[in-house]
């Protein structure tokens, strides 16, 4: 099982996303018909409380990668892929801190789909003479 403590180890959000790439592929179904079951899961008070607080332990930042700031589309990302049965059997592990890390949109759909350019790249490094503009 992939872990907060274990995640926090890793400095860089290269390493971070190595970590917990899932290499899955577009169309792939998690929950197929039963999608209404973690739809309706993430609307339970239980989950917008742990969700608040994942966001503040990490800064509000991608991968809880400092520097790495999310302005928009900010998401919770269960490090451990959610079951149908996890949600049916009210399995603890879904709301614990240590299996939920902060992400952004993109990057969340480059840890499903293995698509690391779909990462932020860091800022561009400027150099006196540099004339293009990015």
């Amino acid at each position: 099982m992939k872990s907060y403590s274990e995640l926090r180890r890793l400095d860089t959000l290269q390493e971070r996303y190595d970590y917990l790439k899932l290499n899955g592929s577009v169309g792939s179904t998690t929950f197929g018909s039963d999608r209404w079951v973690n739809q309706q899961f993430y609307t339970l008070a239980a989950c917008r409380q742990v969700r608040s607080a994942v966001i503040t332990r990490d800064n509000g930042c991608d991968l809880g990668v400092p520097d790495h700031e999310i302005y928009k589309g900010l998401y919770i990302h269960h490090m451990n892929p959610l079951t149908l049965e996890q949600i049916r059997d009210g399995d603890d592990a879904i709301l614990d801190p240590e299996f939920l890390i902060t992400v952004k949109h993109n990057t969340h759909n480059a840890i499903h789909y293995g698509d690391d350019s779909l990462l932020s790249q860091g800022p561009v490094v400027r150099r006196p003479g540099d004339t293009k503009l990015w």
